[in-house]
């Protein structure tokens, strides 16, 4: 199944609204460099990545994806995160997006006890919000959103607004991403899809769809910011 086929029409709204920008090389390549760069001359680190998930169709994962894992991966090497939070669920197919990450990270060497599974998110802006809530279960006070440079530009207003801990950003570096040692591990799927899936597609309109990428499907309370971690 090809992925471009069932990414979420919300998604690919936003996408075509900010084409424009977006495809700017400082947004695409200069800012992730820079926020890469002052991480290590500052010397920080934070408690835990989080990793948006995206469609598995079962055989390989897509380049976007994998781009995501292994750049939360070498962060992990690198020292500057310490574990990574795995964020989505069955939303375009029935496999649960998080778990295939995780079984990707372990296959890289990451270990079990450093990665966490947050698998009720549907939508770019609940990978932050259920992350974070999980953060707050384990006892992390430091996160970061590794990504891609689109993603990461498109939450950003998101992730500074609603959370009483600043969420950080490190897309990821494509420059670096190259230098690193790539290896496509075999991942053994058993287990990771659900039973009864219904896609999201079925499941909701194209407008509910744009809404819930823009946080309509978040239940925040009554509260305008989430706790500090």
């Amino acid at each position: 199944m090809n992925t471009r086929h069932i990414y979420s029409w919300g998604w690919k709204a936003l996408l075509v609204g900010t084409i424009g920008f977006a495809s700017c090389s400082y947004y695409t390549q200069k800012r992730p460099l820079k926020l890469y760069s002052q991480t290590i001359e500052k010397g920080l680190s934070y408690d835990a990545a989080i990793v948006p998930g995206y469609p598995f169709d079962g055989q390989a994962w897509d380049t976007l994806v994998k781009a995501r894992v292994l750049w939360a991966v070498h962060l992990y090497h690198k020292g500057i995160v310490r574990n990574i939070i795995f964020s989505g669920g069955a939303v375009h197919t029935p496999y649960v997006e998080a778990q295939v990450m995780g079984r990707y990270a372990e296959a890289l060497g990451i270990p079990a006890k450093h990665i966490y599974y947050e698998t009720r998110a549907e939508h770019s802006t609940e990978n932050i919000y259920y992350s974070y809530l999980l953060a707050q279960q384990e006892g992390f006070k430091s996160v970061a959103l590794c990504t891609d440079p689109i993603q990461s530009i498109l939450l950003k207003r998101f992730t500074s607004r609603r959370f009483g801990t600043p969420v950080a950003h490190l897309p990821f570096v494509r420059s670096v991403l190259e230098s690193v040692h790539i290896t496509d591990p075999k991942i053994d799927t058993a287990g990771l899809k659900v039973d009864n899936f219904i896609p999201l597609k079925s499941r909701e309109s194209r407008w509910q769809s744009i809404r819930g990428t823009m946080g309509s499907g978040i239940d925040w309370n009554g509260q305008r910011v989430l706790p500090p971690l």
